[in-house]
């Protein structure tokens, strides 16, 4: 369908993902009560072009993280659209209020309403995906999730240890919402208890403000030497001020994996500790 792309903007695409979480009866943890999965979002776009991208491969994360040019090839191969065509869309979802409330108040496991948020919201997610997808190609618009592309997997890196052939909290990096903490969660406006999002379109957008350049830029314990709430928070060492032991904390998510399952009755897992009860939970802290 040939439609006049210049009247599909940012603030269009925004809209329909806030529209999306905030009207949808889909946005749910489907526990009894039928909670709210997500708070509203936060939106923000980089150019397919940008040099973030390439980084990313060549220095930070690991040559197989994809540019959103290979990942738009992959989906589209007969495509001959440049890196500067694309626009990779990334939104950040917040956990409620409710959520982070019972999160706060557990030392070892995860609260019931984290724990559905980490299964069932992240389907929220990934309907929220398609639905962006579905959208942008109504108005002849091609787009791809990363994601939930059937070639995304994860990755052992040389620096990180777990990573992935696409990182969403990467994409939100560039996009200016956020910069990484401690335990490497993301720190945005709205805080770290949240998840991300992204799906990359050929559609010309200006970038968002990348209202930083140090990836540690709103984390205390880099930025002022202080803080280090999180090593606190977490119930087994995995936070030290040498960073975050992927491997201490996946055996730990492994672990409640049992508790999820046997309090809860459904299949899942979580940790809200380093994400709740700490001065970046629900914003961009400050020293002092």
């Amino acid at each position: 369908m040939a439609q006049d792309h210049r009247q599909k903007d940012g603030m269009w695409i925004e809209g329909l993902i806030r529209d999306f979480i905030n009207l949808s009866d889909q946005n749910t943890i489907l526990n009894a009560a039928n909670d709210r999965a997500w708070a509203l979002p936060l939106v923000g776009f980089s150019s397919g072009a940008d040099p973030l991208y390439q980084e990313y491969k060549e220095k930070y994360v690991g040559d197989f993280h994809w540019t959103p040019l290979e990942v738009f090839q992959m989906a589209f191969p007969e495509s001959s659209v440049s890196a500067d065509d694309l626009t990779v869309v990334s939104w950040i979802l917040p956990h409620t209020e409710k959520t982070k409330q019972d999160g706060r108040k557990e030392t070892f496991y995860p609260a019931e309403s984290w724990a559905r948020a980490r299964i069932f919201g992240e389907q929220v997610n990934v309907k929220l995906r398609l639905h962006v997808v579905a959208s942008l190609k109504y108005e002849g618009i091609d787009a791809v999730a990363p994601v939930i592309m059937p070639r995304w997997e994860e990755k052992i890196s040389p620096l990180y240890r777990f990573a992935s052939t696409w990182s969403e909290r990467h994409a939100a990096y560039a996009a200016g919402l956020g910069t990484f903490g401690l335990c490497d969660g993301l720190i945005t406006p709205v805080g770290k208890a949240m998840r991300c999002g992204s799906v990359i379109a050929a559609i010309k957008i200006p970038p968002s403000p990348r209202p930083y350049d140090d990836h540690h830029a709103y984390c205390l314990f880099y930025s002022h030497g202080s803080c280090r709430k999180c090593m606190d928070r977490c119930p087994v060492g995995a936070l030290t001020e040498a960073g975050h032991d992927k491997d201490k904390c996946l055996a730990h998510l492994k672990v409640t994996a049992a508790h999820v399952r046997s309090s809860f009755g459904f299949e899942g897992y979580g940790c809200s500790l380093c994400q709740t009860s700490v001065p970046c939970e629900s914003k961009i802290p400050r020293p002092g």
